[in-house]
């Protein structure tokens, strides 16, 4: 029986091989049922690497080339070249990768962080970054810019993945006055919320980010937290009372 994945792309990365992965066509069950790629969380092990290989094979690349990070809300980014043991970079603490060697597959997960897939087609440099609140603001997304453009690239187009939206990111105003201590002009991506608490835009901070940066960005609009049938979301898992959440994977290669 084939397993059907279902596999978003975008039209601004091109003919550029890329997907954000939905969770559906996975071997998990129970709290992961569907394609949880997330060795961090207390999944069986072996469902996680059934989920995994699937990915690898629709990208065309054997599993050992799917390559991910240890990610810790940094702006940390690793570059993946010939000399690069991809096995290592696993256990690297970093949340982006870049490279220019073909038949690598870039990966990050995301439970309600923005999953960003960056491409200069011309130039043969790919990355993928994952930007929580903490991870955007701390400037991981112009990092994995300049970590491209070292590479030669000039002309990088990022698209921002399934993520947690704006009506569904209540935050409090700890959180909101951070950003704004941070910059004044940050005000524009907090709104009330039905609670009477700052709801975030987080996003439309990545977009902002990554154009101020020189990208061509584009978001694509799916929001995880409202839509249980196709994304995991660490908030709505944690709305629920649930012990654990499914980790979705957003992948890129050349």
């Amino acid at each position: 029986m084939q397993v059907m994945l279902e596999i978003l792309t975008h039209p601004l990365l091109g003919n550029v091989r890329h997907g954000f992965f939905t969770r559906k066509g996975g071997a998990s069950s129970g709290l992961f049922a569907g394609l949880n790629c997330g060795r961090g969380s207390s999944d069986q092990a072996e469902a996680v690497s059934v989920n995994r290989g699937r990915v690898a094979e629709a990208m065309g690349v054997p599993p050992a080339r799917l390559v991910t990070v240890h990610q810790v809300h940094s702006s940390n980014v690793v570059t993946v070249d010939e000399t690069s043991d991809l096995e290592d970079i696993a256990q690297i603490q970093a949340d982006a990768l870049v490279t220019t060697q073909p038949g690598v597959a870039l990966a990050v997960l995301t439970a309600d962080c923005q999953p960003v897939l960056f491409a200069d087609p011309d130039a043969g440099v790919i990355g993928a970054a994952h930007a929580g609140w903490k991870g955007a603001l701390n400037g991981v997304l112009e990092a994995t810019v300049a970590a491209m453009r070292g590479a030669g690239a000039m002309n990088i187009r990022a698209v921002i993945g399934p993520t947690i939206s704006q009506r569904a990111y209540e935050v409090g105003e700890d959180f909101m006055e951070d950003f704004i201590a941070e910059d004044m002009d940050y005000t524009r991506f907090f709104s009330g919320g039905p609670n009477g608490r700052p709801m975030f835009d987080l996003p439309g901070f990545g977009l902002s980010r990554l154009r101020a940066a020189g990208v061509d960005a584009e978001y694509s609009g799916h929001c995880t937290y409202s839509d249980p049938d196709r994304f995991f979301s660490y908030r709505r898992a944690t709305h629920e009372g649930q012990a654990d959440y499914g980790r979705l994977i957003s992948v890129i290669s050349l």
